[in-house]
């Protein structure tokens, strides 16, 4: 016979003839030379080169072992000391007890819902990642979770964590913030058979996001065709200068007939308006025509009132003159120092009389 020290920490596993015989523990021992002895490591996983039911029939070898059978549905995850360590796909796995603390927790992929307590940063594992579905809906989002086609409940901000397997699961997201819808450059044809382009904007806000995504198909082009309707029922009944003087009750009147078919698609419209009326070209030149006529007709008015004005004020001037000799030689010397500011040089002819001529016509009595 011969002498096998197995130090502590691992085990001895004796085999003669290849068949398993018995489990060494720490210790000296004595074999037959002809027994094989394969050491373990109590601190690694258990490998076993034979069909591990067989090695469980014995007792004491099967109480020295945790042996986990993880099915096809199922994914175990193990920890060593409470550290996580990695995840069991199906099959069978053995380790020993009494060295490291291994634990472990089972969970159920054919499960849409993560029900076991895993913290979410396990879930990000590489081993773990691939095998989670994740959704994420934001502070101004709300989510819609179906399960096989079936809604199954509204989804607040968060993240959403679900095992993914074949279980079709969907999570349809509605944006709550307030929203823009512009109708651009809409033809439409007024009641005078004006054919005009007209540029609509109007806000609105989903209030129920579940009849929004799940009783409506593309909400927001229902919504952009029913303002385009009401839009072109209200400019056929208005003539293109009624359009024009009238914008505000147009966006009143589009904005009220939407509303109430806007609830029935899970929104609600806050504000609208026309942002622009665009003319044929036909239409402008002919309106820029009436504009130009227009303006040059306040102007005639105008220069007609300043002539007016003009003639009445020198019609009094002329009055006061008439009654007052004074003012009259006043303003005679005034056209006289105006006319000589425009004279360089002045030459005088006449001999002795232009002195006479001077004082004839500065003379109060002339």
């Amino acid at each position: 016979m011969k002498r096998v020290r197995i130090n502590k920490g691992k085990v001895g596993l004796v085999f003669r003839n290849g068949d398993y015989i018995k489990v060494l523990k720490a210790g000296s021992h004595w074999v037959w030379f002809s027994d094989k002895v394969g050491i373990c490591n109590m601190s690694q996983p258990f490998t076993f080169s034979m069909e591990l039911n067989i090695l469980l029939q014995d007792d004491e070898l099967a109480s020295m072992l945790d042996v986990i059978e993880v099915q096809d549905h199922e994914m175990v995850l193990k920890y060593e000391n409470g550290v996580y360590q990695e995840a069991l796909t199906s099959g069978r796995y053995a380790y020993w007890k009494g060295v490291t603390n291994f634990t472990f927790k089972k969970v159920d992929l054919s499960k849409v819902e993560i029900t076991e307590d895993i913290p979410v940063n396990i879930l990000y594992k590489p081993d773990i990642y691939p095998q989670v579905r994740i959704y994420r809906v934001e502070s101004y989002e709300r989510g819609l979770l179906f399960v096989e086609d079936k809604f199954i409940k509204e989804l607040n901000q968060g993240v959403y964590y679900y095992w993914k397997n074949n279980t079709p699961v969907l999570v349809m997201k509605a944006d709550l913030r307030q929203t823009q819808l512009e109708i651009s450059g809409q033809e439409l044809l007024t009641k005078d058979k004006a054919a005009i382009r007209i540029s609509f904007f109007a806000s609105y806000i989903v209030v129920d996001a579940k009849k929004a995504l799940t009783e409506n198909q593309d909400y927001k082009k229902q919504l952009h065709v029913t303002l385009q309707l009401a839009l072109r029922e209200y400019v056929g009944t208005l003539t293109l200068d009624e359009i024009l003087e009238r914008k505000e009750e147009v966006a009143e009147f589009v904005m009220s007939s939407a509303r109430k078919k806007a609830m029935e698609y899970g929104v609600e419209l806050s504000d609208g308006g026309i942002r622009d009326i665009i003319l044929p070209g036909e239409v402008k030149e002919i309106m820029n025509q009436v504009l130009v006529a227009q303006k040059k007709a306040q102007a005639n008015i105008i220069t007609r009132r300043e002539e007016t004005a003009s003639t009445r004020s020198l019609l009094n001037t002329a009055k006061l003159m008439e009654d007052n000799q004074m003012l009259f030689k006043l303003k005679e010397m005034e056209n006289v120092e105006k006319i000589a500011d425009k004279i360089n040089t002045i030459t005088l002819s006449g001999g002795g009389k232009v002195v006479d001529q001077l004082k004839e016509i500065f003379s109060t009595d002339r």
